[in-house]
């Protein structure tokens, strides 16, 4: 650090002094890190890291794979037992509509944690607010049993 800075820095001085000497100037600008450094290190990081185990499953592959797998290594199986019929199967679409009540209700639970740790500090706004966004749920709960939504059992067994 040139002396011209530290006596600024001991004075308390609010501005830091004019180099006067070319050497101090270019030994300033030669300490000073390029301020796009930073972030080539960091896309450099961010290109390599997923990368580098891509490479290694490679190089994995290319030392260690059999070199000729046979007509029984290629066949399709599943646990042991080769399969029959196509693959894709088609749901019922209260399947789906199962699993979003189960979001929402799981996300509920994610929403009430907070409240039930801070529930004797908070104010009856609050409380209330809580009380709110519970009706609403029961609610939700409420119209979907009454559609039929939860109940998928006994049209699947009437179906057949």
């Amino acid at each position: 650090m040139p002396n011209s800075l530290i006596k600024a820095e001991c004075t308390g001085r609010s501005k830091l002094p004019r180099l006067t000497n070319l050497v101090d100037d270019v030994i300033l600008i030669a300490m000073t890190p390029n301020p796009y450094f930073f972030i080539v290190i960091f896309c450099g990081v961010a290109v390599v890291f997923p990368l580098m185990p891509l490479a290694l499953a490679w190089l994995w592959r290319r030392f260690f794979q059999p070199p000729r797998p046979g007509a029984g290594k290629n066949a399709t199986y599943e646990c042991g037992v080769e399969s029959v019929g196509e693959a894709h199967v088609q749901f019922q679409s209260q399947y789906y509509l199962y699993c979003v009540i189960f979001l929402i209700f799981d996300v509920e639970a994610i929403f009430l944690v907070p409240f039930a740790v801070a529930f004797t500090g908070l104010p009856v706004g609050a409380f209330i607010s809580i009380l709110v966004f519970l009706l609403l749920l029961i609610e939700g709960l409420v119209w979907a049993w009454s559609k039929g939504c939860l109940d998928w059992g006994s049209k699947r067994l009437s179906a057949r």
